[in-house]
């Protein structure tokens, strides 16, 4: 879950487990190695810098899922679970307040959805994440006009 008191630490405990696992099947160290980095680095969070090709992958794929019409979904349907806001009624822009993703399922779109097309590992990846990053700001400029919100 998102509010887990072990999100941070999330993507250490997989490459941990994936360690035991993969040496249990008998993979070699240098092999677990590699996968244990590459799950460790996906992570948004976990701020690791990937090194190896399939840790870059493994990240632009994990920030690609956060993109486009499938983030939109998923941040609506985090932030209910979680009992958020859609918006703020009398200042949805947050231009008289800072952004407050914990109270407000739109504000996680400037917070963080809306920067994560920045830090692409791959150029297919970056390609994607373009294209991703431009349905989420039609579908966020369509819902400020929906609700009257637009920007001047």
């Amino acid at each position: 879950e998102k509010d887990s008191p072990f999100r941070a630490g999330a993507s250490r405990l997989a490459a941990a487990r994936a360690r035991e696992l993969l040496s249990d099947m008998g993979w070699d160290e240098e092999s677990i190695a590699s996968v244990a980095h590459a799950v460790e680095a996906h992570s948004f969070s976990a701020a690791i810098t990937p090194l190896t090709l399939e840790a870059k992958i493994l990240q632009d794929a994990d920030r690609l899922d956060s993109l486009g019409m499938i983030g939109v979904a998923r941040t609506f349907y985090v932030s209910g679970r979680m009992g958020k806001y859609l918006y703020e009624p009398n200042d949805p822009h947050a231009s008289q307040r800072p952004y407050d993703d914990k109270r407000f399922a739109v504000d996680h779109f400037h917070t963080k959805l809306l920067h994560l097309a920045e830090g692409f590992q791959t150029r297919t990846g970056a390609q994607m994440a373009k294209v991703r990053h431009d349905r989420l700001k039609r579908f966020l400029d369509e819902l400020m006009e929906e609700i009257g919100a637009s920007q001047p």
